[in-house]
């Protein structure tokens, strides 16, 4: 199966050779890297194009933000399967595309574990994100899969279609909950860290954003899951998070024992 990774950037020098590196250290052979740049001003496509170009699609263009970039990903990948790996990200280890492939080979649907990481040399984890299996409520319980992980065919991308620009920091939430629950694909969890995620990114930067970000994905759940003004996952999914967080502080403590 050959597995499409899209990653927008836009000067993104500082970054973008660890998310490189990290593509090209896959074992797994049948792969593309699909780089979406919004024009960088600084090393970042100096930097792509330093590496072997038969394995990578890019195109350098003003773009209207990252999903804008990513939406023109869609229209360009070619391999069986698609996901992102964002500019300030890299996959975990060598095995990660290959266990993705595996999980493509049972399901429609790929996702799995994720850690924030402070940097990808230190890769000293602030926050730990374990996959869970969708509940037999999905989405509307808090429940979400950690989008740099999520993977799936071909026909999923093409049934679920663009990225919603109107959403500016939730729209791959939105993306995600339209793949799982409206066209019935089939989901499967693989209990591996799949990527390490750099802390800081659009949904992560702050109290606004992640303020933001909750009330952009309650919108996209009134839009098709027909929530009301307010719903459960509004107060669940933070929960969920803050599991992460205190999980996370467990385990420092018990590292001190």
């Amino acid at each position: 199966m050959k597995v499409s990774v899209l990653t927008v950037c836009r000067n993104s020098a500082a970054t973008i050779k660890h998310t490189i590196d990290s593509f090209f250290a896959q074992n797994h052979a049948e792969k593309e890297l699909v780089v979406v740049d919004g024009g960088s001003s600084d090393e970042t496509l100096a930097i792509v194009r330093s590496y072997p170009q038969d394995e990578i699609r890019l195109i350098s263009e003003p773009d209207s933000g990252m999903y804008d970039a990513l939406n023109k990903g869609l229209r360009l990948y070619t391999g069986d399967a698609v996901g992102v790996l964002n500019s300030d990200d890299c996959f975990h280890d060598l095995t990660a595309l290959g266990r993705i492939s595996g999980g493509l080979e049972q399901a429609d649907i790929v996702h799995g574990d994720l850690d924030f990481v402070a940097d990808h040399v230190s890769k000293r984890v602030v926050r730990r994100w374990r996959a869970a299996p969708r509940p037999a409520k999905g989405f509307r319980t808090g429940w979400m899969p950690a989008h740099p992980t999520f993977y799936v065919r071909r026909k999923v991308a093409e049934a679920v279609g663009t990225f919603d620009l109107s959403l500016k920091v939730a729209s791959d939430y939105d993306w995600m909950l339209r793949a799982v629950e409206l066209h019935g694909f089939e989901s499967v969890t693989t209990n591996h860290v799949l990527v390490d995620m750099m802390v800081g990114g659009a949904s992560t930067r702050g109290l606004g954003s992640y303020i933001g970000h909750n009330f952009e994905a309650l919108r996209s759940r009134r839009q098709w899951l027909r929530s009301g003004p307010i719903d459960y996952a509004l107060v669940a999914k933070p929960v969920r998070k803050l599991g992460q967080f205190l999980s996370k502080a467990q385990q420092n403590n018990g590292s001190l024992v």
